[in-house]
C-alpha cells in the first residue's frame, strides 16, 4: 500500500482541462512540424507544385473526416471521462496511442534519412498527415475552453 501511496505523491497530476489543452499543444506541434517540414520540401522542388498541394490538401481533409475528428473525439471523451479529477499529465495518449505516435515518428525519421522515399512524394505524404493533426487539435482546444467550471 506504500508503493500506492508513494506513486501518487510523485506522479504529476493535473486537472483535465489542462490535460486537454496538453493534448492540443502536442497535436498543434505533431501536426505543425509536418505541415513546417512538408511545404519546406515542396519548395524544394516546384514541379507540379499545386497538383501536389491539392493532393496533399485533398488527402488531408479526408484523413480529418473519415478518421482523425473519431480519433480526437475519443480521446477527448477518454479524458473527460476519466475516473480520477487529477489525472497524470502524461494520460493525454493511452499506451496503444504512445506506441502509434512512436511508430509513425520513426517511419517518418526513417523514410525522410533514407532516401526510399522521393522527396517530392515525402512532401505530400507530410502534408497530408499534418493537416488532420493540426485540425484534430483543435476538438482539444474547443473541449479544454469549455470545459465546466466548478461549482462552489
Amino acid at each position: 500500500m506504500a508503493d500506492k501511496d508513494y506513486i501518487q505523491r510523485i506522479k504529476p497530476g493535473i486537472g483535465k482541462r489542462y490535460l486537454l489543452f496538453i493534448a492540443a499543444i502536442v497535436w498543434t506541434f505533431a501536426g505543425g512540424m509536418l505541415l513546417y517540414k512538408g511545404i519546406n520540401f515542396f519548395f524544394k522542388n516546384t514541379f507540379h507544385f499545386l497538383v501536389r498541394l491539392a493532393l496533399s490538401g485533398t488527402g488531408g481533409a479526408l484523413f480529418y473526416i473519415f478518421l482523425f475528428s473519431k480519433i480526437s473525439r475519443k480521446h477527448t471523451l477518454r479524458i473527460l471521462n476519466l475516473k480520477t479529477e487529477m489525472p497524470c499529465a502524461f494520460s493525454f495518449f493511452n499506451l496503444k496511442s504512445y506506441l502509434m505516435m512512436a511508430i509513425m515518428i520513426s517511419l517518418g525519421v526513417f523514410l525522410r534519412k533514407s532516401g526510399v522515399v522521393p522527396i517530392n512524394y515525402l512532401a505530400i505524404l507530410y502534408v497530408t498527415m499534418g493537416i488532420p493533426l493540426f485540425l484534430s487539435a483543435f476538438r482539444f482546444y474547443y473541449t479544454g475552453f469549455n470545459f465546466p467550471k466548478p461549482k462552489n
